[in-house]
């Protein structure tokens, strides 16, 4: 009796074994699985900015399901794919583009199905040849289905959509490496917490909690987010060195964060 349970119980380990080894091996490691969808994701952008119509049905099942926090529900890829074209791609004098956030975008792999891609992104619209301008942010979520090796989509969420701030369209000079340099450190605010401000591709970047965000600079003392209205005013001490910033939303001062690091 007890070697039969002892038998039973090695037949249930090595099946739950033998499924999860032939999972991963149809879905791939999770580096491959992430290089796969991030490569599919951006071949459907690329399609979604240049308006290939054509093109864009091939990322979708059929009995797609799109889900819009402004426009509602959207069902199978066909009355998508159409209202991408009589509406997104009516006017060629019209263009509107997609930018993932930096930092933003996820992926997670979906047993026995496929994965789910997660981010933030921003869009962009020129208007009869004008300057192109910032509109609009959003948060993503894409359920992609893996049927026999074929990946599409067959769930998309669009949500939390927010007009540009005033600061999308600012303009912004470049600081030099000494100036980004002086503002680079930790910070500490009450309310906030922490914010470690740091350089990243010539670039000054914020991380406070799960927010991570690009600055740009008015002045050698003065730094704003193009997405949210938000701006940052540093002081120095009397030796010149960088020891606080004010943050200012919406013009008013709401909190001061006192440099630690």
């Amino acid at each position: 009796m007890k070697n039969y349970i002892l038998a039973i119980l090695f037949l249930g380990m090595f099946m739950v074994s033998n499924s999860a080894v032939s999972q991963e091996s149809e879905m791939g490691s999770p580096e491959s699985l992430e290089d796969k969808i991030l490569a599919l994701d951006a071949q459907f952008w690329k399609a979604y900015n240049t308006c290939a119509v054509s093109d864009f049905k091939q990322f979708l099942t059929d009995d797609l399901e799109f889900y819009h926090d402004k426009g509602g529900l959207t069902k199978t890829a066909d009355k998508l794919v159409g209202a991408v074209k009589d509406n997104l791609c009516a006017d060629s004098n019209t263009k509107l583009r997609r930018e993932a956030i930096k930092g933003t975008v996820k992926v997670y792999p979906l047993q026995n199905y496929g994965a789910i891609i997660t981010g933030e992104h921003l869009f962009y619209l020129t208007e009869n040849g004008a300057k192109e301008r910032l509109v609009e942010s959003a948060k993503f979520t894409h359920v992609w289905q893996n049927e026999n090796g074929k990946w599409r989509m067959s769930r998309v969420l669009s949500y939390d959509h927010q007009k540009a701030s005033k600061n999308s369209n600012k303009l912004s000079i470049q600081l030099s490496m000494s100036s980004m340099k002086s503002l680079a450190g930790t910070y500490k605010a009450p309310n906030t917490g922490t914010i470690t401000i740091s350089i990243e591709n010539n670039t000054l970047r914020m991380k406070a909690g799960k927010m991570k965000s690009e600055l740009f600079a008015q002045s050698e003392t003065s730094l704003f987010m193009k997405e949210a209205p938000l701006r940052f005013k540093f002081e120095k001490d009397a030796n010149g060195k960088v020891v606080k910033f004010t943050v200012f939303e919406n013009g008013k001062a709401v909190e001061e964060a006192l440099r630690v690091e």
